[in-house]
């Protein structure tokens, strides 16, 4: 694949690629929002400006409308010859590349045009012969650039970027909870372990007393249950709220840095994904090197307490090793270097919860939408739950107001995380038939999910924006 012309397109939105009777790239087709309608660009590299509607409008007024001189926008990759072979690594037909793949190039700009909100930049591989394929792949996808940002390092991470230029980090579950438990030793808060919720009764004049098996019990204005897929708290709000089911498949996961970097394929920050032929398995390549996995063994049969308890360390890691043999992946070798303790957990669904409070109680997280694990976004829900009745409690006249006011601004959403998390899940308990529909199916399904579109079309996950609740 050699370089060529760089062409920028204000105020336009990326739709699909266009091919020719070869199956050859040969253009963009995007959307111009000034009027609505569908354009296309014949051009290897492609950035896509996007313009805010205001400062369309004030251009159609005069008023702030760029001069005619302005500088034309420019573009510079640094490692592209002019005219010349684009380096192997930046390819999708780089050793060890998946299609879509390879190391993003150092990119830097200047003279955007007036008003721009945001870039999208939509680059694509069209070396076909180089990479064996018969059509081009959406290579770099990085979207929601903002404005004031003059370039983008080497290897930038592919998929939403908010305005402020945060991407996706992923970090261990223990500092999470280590970060949150400090705060609230700062803060003075009191924690108390060993506490077990046995009822709870609201008061007349308002607020709740909590009863705990030790026989103790605390009294509140309000009783926040943050406890889990088999929450109390959602069977004392209403004995009639449903119960968890078990998902068929276990969660394990765990930590190594004996096994070399330099074998598996995931460059650090990004997740390979193997849909084994008995076992799904992941893992990424933490910033220091570290390999952080995970699986979900699946069994028909939900394994007892008792089992659980005793299944962990060495047991645990024969049962991974004998499930992801048959696979040709790093599965294996990645689970046979770690020394560590692992554990298994069950994994479980929850039906739609009918009730989330009753006046004087509320549940949030996983007690209230337990989400599927595949999705990602447990944690993440669980946050925004806190966030929102935070700021709820804060600007409701009472606590029935606010908790119900919480319930009708998070339900919609976590209900349709909850069922976007679960069609994933799907994919990874599948029999004989089912997988080999599977692995026809899926190479389809991940190269259409890279296209600008398909990545436009799942913002509503990462661009929610929420109020931030002010300190008191």
């Amino acid at each position: 694949m050699k370089t060529g012309k760089v062409q920028v397109v204000a105020n336009a939105m990326a739709r699909e690629l266009v091919t020719d009777a070869t199956g050859k790239v040969v253009a963009v087709s995007y959307i111009d929002k000034t009027d609505g309608s569908e354009k296309q660009v014949r051009c290897r590299t492609v950035v896509l400006a996007a313009i805010s509607m205001a400062a369309q409008e004030r251009g159609r007024q005069g008023g702030g409308a760029p001069a005619a001189a302005a500088p034309a926008m420019t573009l510079t990759i640094a490692g592209f010859p002019d005219g010349g072979q684009i380096p192997v690594r930046f390819s999708q037909a780089a050793e060890g590349a998946a299609p879509g793949e390879g190391t993003s190039p150092a990119i830097s700009w200047s003279n955007p045009p007036a008003g721009t909100q945001s870039f999208v930049l939509n680059m694509h591989d069209m070396d076909v012969v180089r990479n064996k394929t018969t059509d081009d792949q959406a290579h770099w996808v990085v979207w929601n650039i903002p404005a004031t940002a003059t370039g983008l390092a080497e290897g930038a991470p592919k998929g939403p970027q908010l305005p402020d230029g945060l991407v996706t980090h992923t970090i261990r579950r223990a500092d999470l909870y280590g970060g949150l438990a400090d705060e609230v030793r700062r803060r003075g808060i009191p924690i108390h372990h060993g506490k077990r919720l046995v009822d709870a009764q609201r008061r007349a004049g308002g607020g709740v007393v909590a009863r705990f098996a030790d026989g103790s019990s605390a009294e509140g204005d309000v009783l926040v249950g943050a406890d889990g897929v088999h929450s109390a708290t959602r069977t004392i709000i209403d004995p009639a709220n449903p119960r968890p089911r078990y998902t068929g498949l276990g969660n394990t996961g765990g930590f190594t840095r004996a096994a070399a970097v330099s074998d598996f394929d995931a460059p650090p920050g990004e997740y390979a994904m193997i849909w084994g032929r008995d076992c799904f398995f992941g893992y990424t390549v933490s910033p220091t090197g570290e390999v952080w996995w995970f699986a979900n063994p699946p069994s028909r049969a939900e394994v007892s307490r008792g089992e659980l308890r005793d299944l962990h360390g060495d047991r645990l890691r024969e049962r991974l090793l004998r499930l992801l043999a048959p696979d040709r992946t790093p599965g294996a070798a990645i689970v046979r270097s770690g020394t560590g303790d692992i554990r298994l957990t069950n994994q479980y669904e929850l039906p739609t919860v009918p009730t989330w409070h009753n006046g004087s109680m509320v549940v949030i997280g996983d007690a209230a939408h337990a989400v599927s694990p595949s999705s990602g976004q447990g944690a993440s829900m669980a946050a925004e739950d806190a966030v929102v009745l935070a700021r709820c409690l804060r600007d409701a006249a009472d606590v029935p107001a606010a908790l119900g006011r919480y319930e009708s601004i998070r339900r919609e959403r976590v209900e349709r995380v909850v069922a976007w998390g679960a069609s994933m899940n799907n994919t990874k308990k599948q029999g004989l038939v089912g997988r080999a529909l599977r692995d026809l199916a899926l190479p389809v399904i991940l190269r259409r999910a890279a296209r600008p579109k398909a990545v436009d079309n799942m913002s509503w996950l990462f661009t929610h924006h929420l109020e931030t609740p002010s300190p008191r």
